[in-house]
Parts: C-alpha cells; structure tokens; sequence
C-alpha cells in the first residue's frame, strides 16, 4: 500500500501558491483492507474513505470506462492492481496530473505527462483523448482560465474541447453542475477568461445562450472581481452588461441560479437606467424606485443591487454619486414614523388600506424631498 499526494495540491505547491484542500490516491490497497485499517468510507460512486485521525480523504487509485453520454455516464474499476499512471492518465489536465510521494522524509515528483513542464509554459493540456468523455472538463478548464489567466489552452485541447460541443456532450451537463462551475469561475481573478474559453470552444453559446456576448460584458464582469464585489454582484453586473431581462429571467431559470441572486441580477437588468440616471429624478420617481427595489424591506439586498449598477457604469465608488444619493434617499425614507403615520390614517379613515399606503408614500416623497441634495424638483 502506497499513498500519494495528487491533483491541485501538487500543481499549487510548485507554482508556489497556498495550498488548500490536499487529495490522497492510495494504491496496492482495497476497500476491506482500508476498513480494516481504520479508514471510514465515504464514496458513493467509488471507494473514497476518510482517514481514521485527520479525516482527510483518500481515494483508492481508479480507471474509468465511458458508458453513457454526459458527465455520470462512467463505470469505475478499483483494484490493488491500479497504479498510479492509472489513475493519473484519466485526469483531465497534466498539469492536475502530477503526484507527490512521501518516503523517509523526502519528496518524490511523479510527473508521467509532462505537467510540469506545462506549468512553467503555462499551458493548459490535456492528458489523454479520454477527456472528451466528461463534458465537465470544459467547465473546469474555463474556470482553471479565470484563475491562471496567463495560462493558454493547447491547440490540440480546444480543438478536443470543441468536437465535444458539436458531438452534444455538453447537452447532457444537469444546470446544477453548470451554476457550479460558472459561480465558481465568477469568483477568481479573471472571470472574463471563462467566458472566453467558453465562447472559443463554442460551448457558451449551448450552456447560456441569452447571454449578450460583447467586450463590455467582460469588462464589466472583471471590474467588479476587481473590486472584490460578492457572487450576486458579479453575477448581476455581467448580465446588465447587455443582457435583456427576460433572456436574464430564462437563462437564471435554466441553470437554476440561486433564488436570492436571481432576484439582485433581474432587478439590476430592469432598474440599471434609473439607477445610473437618479440625480435627474424627483422624489416621487426616487421613492418609487425604492419600493420597486424592494429597498424597504430589504435595504442589504438593495446595497448590492447598487454596487451591480455601479460596476456595470465601469465606476468606482467616488466615481459614482448615484451611490450615494440613492443611500440618503433610502435613509430619509426610512426615517419618517410609518406605524404612526398608519394608525392615524387608519383612524381618519377606516377599512381604507389604499389610503394608508397614499400616506406613507407620501411622507417618504415629502423626507427625500427635504434632503439638502441634488434633486429636482
């Protein structure tokens, strides 16, 4: 029984970077003689077992089989008789193709593909033509982009990547998986570098189509990575970069994003004029704005709605005084007495809801209206 160091962890290591998760392949060994060695198993589709201290993960060393189109269509085999160069040569990238031995206190490189030299030509490469079985891996190449933005895909790998598109393959991704890896890329460094991998390889176009495709939609979607703006921002500014938002609402509905980030993304798509444009509003048109928003309810929900708009004008924040008007305004609404103000409509008018409302609305045009501002009136 051997064990080894594999995946990310390597590739991290060498490129110098902090190292995060740390994946294990054991080999010469099986399932009975981990359990009897105090391993916990944990693998649904292969033998995956945690170890009896530090409950890390270790992974019996596999080959795979395609079986069927899409990501789930394989049949794994484990066995002691596996090796390394096994279990290696069905990774999708030399570079995440590397392992690590540990061995009386020193380190071994084990590099059968060539990852390392791809690391230090920064090149994207894949390690056998099996990568053309799991449509993921366009995925997870893309996202490897955003992250290692220096880094180029080989001719030979795009060119897999895209006959993988035009085969169908990625037809058969679950959106679940999509909204994974696409959240994901969102969040490095360089999210544009994503979507142009996507867009090269032809594979945009089938997992996203009602995304509006332009320069600017990549700029935006980096500047607000630049400004370390949450997922939901990122999100909403790439999609207000020219996207309608009914396309917004049908691709958010297709790859299942998320309830709360949906919501932020369309109400950025439908409000990114009038927020951009507030200083020409009246308070009447402001407070509308506000409750179409939701801001009343939901004031941290609009905060983020703001900082979508702002990343999508391609402005910091002292840049962009919409920001601040738009939080005064929010604030001066906020601040009038609308129990108060309600249970005394209520009283000079009874069982008339409508007219409550006509007060309160009211009010909060009548506080933004006193702030000693930029308003016209």
């Amino acid at each position: 029984m051997k064990i080894y160091r594999v995946g990310g962890a390597v590739r991290d290591a060498l490129l110098g970077l902090p190292v995060q998760d740390i994946d294990y392949v054991v080999t010469g060994s099986s399932p009975e003689q981990m359990v009897a060695q105090g391993y916990t198993p944990v693998g649904k589709d292969f033998p995956v077992f945690l170890h009896p201290l530090t409950k890390a993960e270790y992974a019996l060393a596999r080959t795979e089989r395609k079986s069927a189109p899409g990501y789930r269509g394989f049949v794994f085999h484990c066995a002691a008789d596996v090796t390394l160069e096994q279990d290696l040569q069905r990774r999708d990238l030399t570079i995440n193709a590397m392992a690590i031995e540990e061995a009386d206190n020193e380190q071994r490189l084990i590099d059968p593909f060539g990852g390392q030299r791809d690391l230090a030509e920064q090149v994207f490469r894949h390690v056998s033509p099996a990568f053309e079985e799991d449509p993921v891996r366009i995925l997870r190449i893309a996202r490897f982009a955003a992250r290692f933005h220096q880094f180029s895909i080989a001719p030979e790998t795009m060119q897999l990547m895209q006959n993988m598109v035009q085969h169908g393959e990625v037809d058969a991704l679950v959106p679940e998986r999509v909204w994974q890896e696409i959240a994901r890329g969102l969040m490095e460094s360089h999210p544009s570098r994503m979507l142009q991998v996507l867009h090269d390889s032809r594979a945009l176009e089938r997992i996203m189509p009602e995304m509006a495709w332009s320069e600017r939609s990549l700029q935006v979607v980096d500047f607000a990575a630049q400004q370390n703006s949450s997922l939901a921002v990122r999100w909403s500014a790439l999609l207000s970069g020219g996207t309608v938002r009914e396309q917004a609402r049908t691709l958010c509905e297709r790859i299942r994003v998320p309830n709360d980030i949906r919501e932020i993304a369309l109400i950025t798509c439908t409000e990114l004029r009038h927020i951009g444009f507030n200083a020409e509003m009246t308070p009447e048109m402001l407070v509308v704005l506000l409750e179409r928003c939701d801001a009343f309810r939901r004031p941290a929900r609009f905060h983020e709605i703001i900082d979508a708009a702002r990343c999508s004008y391609l402005r910091q924040p002292a840049d962009f005084p919409q920001q601040q008007l738009l939080a005064l305004a929010l604030s001066a609404a906020q601040s009038i007495p609308a129990r108060q103000i309600a249970q005394s409509a209520a009283q000079q008018v009874p069982n008339q809801p409508l007219y409550i409302a006509e007060q309160i609305f009211a009010a909060r045009v009548a506080a933004v209206g006193n702030l000693p501002h930029f308003f016209r009136g």
